[in-house]
């Protein structure tokens, strides 16, 4: 997926959604907007972006790692945070695996029954 990450060109395509979908695309704005307000939530921006960063890093997604890292360092956030940051969705990530192996070792002893 990075390999087609493109940060100034693939904003271009947001044409289609406002073209195809501008209510959705509108609404979503607006969402997004209220989320990552500077003023007005109980979470201080800075920690709202490194929450974003954190989950971006788990989905392995370019773009949000790429925005939510600008918009976290604009917020105040260190270099030593956006690390700790990616650590922790590491080991959430890493946790995840770790868990779900045990529900393989329980599938394991109580097979479905055969029809």
């Amino acid at each position: 997926m990075t390999d087609f990450f493109d940060r100034t060109g693939d904003a271009a395509y947001t044409r289609v959604y406002k073209e195809e979908t501008p209510d959705i695309l509108q609404t979503w704005a607006a969402f997004n907007g209220a989320v990552f307000a500077t003023e007005g939530r109980e979470i201080p921006l800075k920690y709202r972006e490194l929450i974003a960063l954190a989950v971006g890093v788990t989905t392995q997604c370019a773009y949000c790692i790429d925005s939510h890292t600008q918009a976290a360092l604009r917020a105040g956030a260190t270099k030593a945070e956006l690390a700790e940051t990616s650590w922790v969705a590491t080991a959430i990530r890493a946790g995840g695996g770790f868990t779900h192996g045990r529900l393989a070792f329980k599938l394991a002893e109580n097979p479905p029954h055969q029809h």
